[in-house]
């Protein structure tokens, strides 16, 4: 089993109380979204953050990784892929945690594309919930496997999930997000989703916005509102 490095940031504070986890889309790697992390630190001053590289050269762009290959001729590959790239993922968190001290209540996935499939699928797949799954332009694979979706939180709880996406999204279009809602919302599993009007296959300040937010409030941070 590979294991798992890629960049990191420390938290601010100085101490970490929370772990925020980055995973990167099909030919990227771990660089790609840990500017993320850099962007929250002043909502989430107490988390470490990490972005690792995918175990797998991209086949498509050798200078990137992936979690898993992509052909999109094969209408299983996906599946096939984020059950075996799991065992590799679940493997870091559980590395990168304890070297914390840290639980899954101080646990955030953030996903693009790829790596929100990897986030759905690993996230709600613990032995214990994390306490937010955030995915970007992405979707949920195999949602006819989602009795195997068991994790919970101390609470009985299944993860709180947020989805986000662009409406002009041509890689993975905006279907993609009220599929996953959808089959979500019959396996008992909410989420909330937020739409980025006017985008691609990206990121934008909204979405950044509501991401950060989200996590935040998954770890029950308590944000000051600037005086005015």
């Amino acid at each position: 089993m590979p294991a798992l490095s890629g960049p990191r940031l420390p938290p601010r504070s100085g101490v970490a109380r929370q772990l925020v986890v980055f995973l990167h889309g099909y030919g990227a790697d771990g660089n790609d979204l840990i500017d993320i992390g850099r962007q929250w630190q002043s909502v989430l001053p107490d988390a470490a953050f990490v972005s690792p590289h995918a175990p797998e050269p991209c086949g498509m762009a050798p200078s990137g990784r992936q979690w898993f290959a992509l052909t999109m001729r094969d209408p299983d590959e996906r599946w096939r892929g984020v059950v075996k790239a799991r065992p590799t993922l679940d493997a870091f968190l559980d590395e990168e945690l304890g070297k914390l001290g840290l639980d899954e209540s101080a646990l955030a996935l953030v996903g693009f594309s790829q790596g929100t499939m990897m986030a759905l699928h690993v996230g709600l797949r613990r032995k214990r919930a994390p306490a937010s799954i955030v995915g970007f332009s992405g979707a949920l694979v195999g949602p006819e496997h989602l009795a195997e979706a068991t994790a919970r939180d101390a609470k009985g709880g299944p993860p709180r999930i947020l989805l986000t996406h662009g409406d002009e999204d041509q890689v993975i279009p905006l279907d993609a997000l009220f599929d996953a809602s959808e089959a979500l919302a019959k396996a008992n599993i909410p989420c909330e989703f937020h739409l980025s009007l006017g985008i691609g296959h990206g990121i934008d300040g909204g979405g950044m916005t509501q991401g950060a937010l989200f996590v935040a409030a998954g770890f029950g941070v308590k944000l000051r509102r600037k005086a005015r």
